[in-house]
């Protein structure tokens, strides 16, 4: 049966597509609810929208009296810059470069399965941060049911393998598979719009609604451990046929651990605006990031988004330019900018 999507059910599921905002991926996902066509043909997707919206509604609720709860969160509410999952077999260094990257208290241990949940901490890079997701390692002998929604709010992966183990290859292809089974594709592709619309018809687009698309970076850890890097990365690439790029980099020693953070803001795009009130210098402390192509309007949805709606004009100064120019809503913005928003 044609599944005949309405123009606002289409909205509403572009929408959900770009929030970050937990809330705002709620509103999306009841307002999708309210405007999907109600036939048999949308009967498991109603109920696949259900299901979340009482995962969702649950996350934002806290714990509940008592402390009931049914356990830690699965769903972590993205902060920073961007979001980035780390995923990996056991035992492949994957806590131990979290830890070493972010400060956390992250369990690490010298047997598998040490990382039990979701576990946040934020890396710093210049004046912004990105968010690293340690979870659980994958493997079909400890299955993970809810990492799909886990990684619905991800930006992107690195996936965290040691080249040194001679299960790696048939670990990460495991990896791979599982995922796979849960709609997750991780993708060498890191330029902006490779997730872009893609002109399904509405069909596919039903059965695509919540598949996952991550850009993918291979981190190479214990890289002190293994003297022929290129040789180990070489064999690698040509028994899985992966394409990501890689980096090699050690928890133990620091070797290569300043090269993320640089990657991560290159690749993904990231733009930092600088805002200020008239009459006031600059907030030059805390910036808004966007992505590399967004407007003065999706600088305005981060404060707030009744002030999107609202903008009239932003006043605009360049990165090093002492002067400003009047801009529109949709003007594009670049790294370093500074705005003056006018309703």
């Amino acid at each position: 049966m044609p599944a005949n999507l309405t123009p606002e059910f289409k909205a509403a599921e572009a929408a959900f597509r770009q929030a970050r905002d937990p809330k705002e991926r709620l509103e999306c996902l009841r307002e999708m609810l309210r405007t999907i066509p109600k036939h048999k043909g949308t009967d498991h997707l109603q109920g696949d929208i259900k299901s979340r919206i009482k995962d969702l509604t649950d996350e934002l609720a806290g714990p509940k009296k008592g402390g009931a709860r049914g356990g830690p969160a699965t769903v972590i509410h993205p902060e920073g810059a961007a979001q980035i999952a780390l995923l990996g077999p056991p035992n492949s260094g994957k806590s131990a470069l979290h830890a070493r990257l972010t400060g956390s208290n992250a369990a690490v241990a010298p047997y598998p399965f040490t990382t039990q949940f979701p576990q946040p901490g934020m890396l710093p890079y210049r004046d912004i941060a990105f968010q690293l997701l340690d979870l659980p390692p994958l493997s079909r002998e400890r299955p993970v049911p809810w990492i799909d929604q886990t990684l619905q709010p991800a930006d992107a992966c690195l996936f965290v393998v040691d080249l040194d183990d001679p299960e790696c290859v048939d670990q990460a292809l495991e990896i791979h598979a599982l995922l796979a089974e849960k709609r997750v594709t991780l993708t060498e592709r890191w330029d902006i719009g490779a997730a872009a619309e893609t002109g399904e018809d509405d069909e596919t687009a039903l059965a695509n609604l919540f598949a996952v698309h991550l850009p993918t970076l291979l981190i190479a850890t214990k890289s002190d451990r293994i003297p022929a890097l290129a040789n180990e990365w070489a064999v690698f690439r040509e028994l899985t046929g992966w394409r990501y790029p890689i980096l090699a980099v050690s928890a133990t020693t620091g070797e290569g651990l300043e090269t993320i953070g640089p990657w991560l803001f290159r690749e993904l795009g990231i733009v930092r605006v600088y805002t200020k009130a008239p009459g006031k210098p600059p907030d030059m402390g805390r910036p808004f990031t966007v992505r590399r192509g967004q407007t003065v309007r999706d600088v305005a949805r981060l404060i707030h988004r009744d002030l999107a709606q609202s903008l009239k004009y932003a006043r605009h100064w360049s990165h090093g330019q002492p002067h400003s120019q009047q801009v529109g809503p949709d003007h594009p913005v670049a790294d370093g900018d500074i705005l003056e928003l006018h309703v």
